[in-house]
């Protein structure tokens, strides 16, 4: 079985680095997407911009998402994917430096499946990294993948 995409939808540099290296650290072999921005994004999971010609129906196995954002910011970015047929159930998991409260209860009221705070310190992010890895690439059980068996 072939190792599916994630998005990581960053605009900061330093953070998209960290995630790489914790993935890479830890053996996350899954080919990583990266928007800089909300608009990027939306582009790459709806196949538009320049991303056009890309089949959308190919989605990615989990979208890692921050809120603070270029263009259209996290929580719009999650309102749109939820929004659609082809992407509401995609996973999506909010990760963001945000400790507003407010962030976290809308986080989840526009249907993020997690919410996690990235760590400052560099061996807790790895640690983090490794755990999202782990439920996320290998043992959560996607309705995406079960349509994928299906059409095989």
């Amino acid at each position: 079985m072939r190792k599916r995409t994630i998005l990581l939808v960053e605009d900061n540099l330093d953070d998209e680095d960290l995630t790489l290296r914790a993935f890479r650290k830890h053996n996350i072999g899954n080919d990583v997407v990266v928007a800089r921005d909300g608009e990027q994004a939306l582009e790459y999971l709806f196949g538009t911009g320049r991303w056009a010609g890309r089949n959308p129906s190919d989605l990615p196995q989990l979208v890692l998402l921050d809120l603070k954002l270029p263009k259209i910011d996290g929580l719009d970015v999650l309102k749109r994917i939820r929004e659609h047929k082809e992407t509401k159930l995609l996973p999506v998991v909010i990760l963001t430096s945000s400790r507003e409260e407010r962030d976290i209860v809308s986080g989840y009221r526009f249907g993020a499946n997690s919410y996690v705070r990235k760590p400052v310190n560099f061996d807790e992010f790895i640690e983090a990294a490794r755990q999202l890895g782990l439920y996320w690439l290998l043992l959560n059980e996607s309705p995406q993948m079960m349509n994928n068996e299906r059409r095989k």
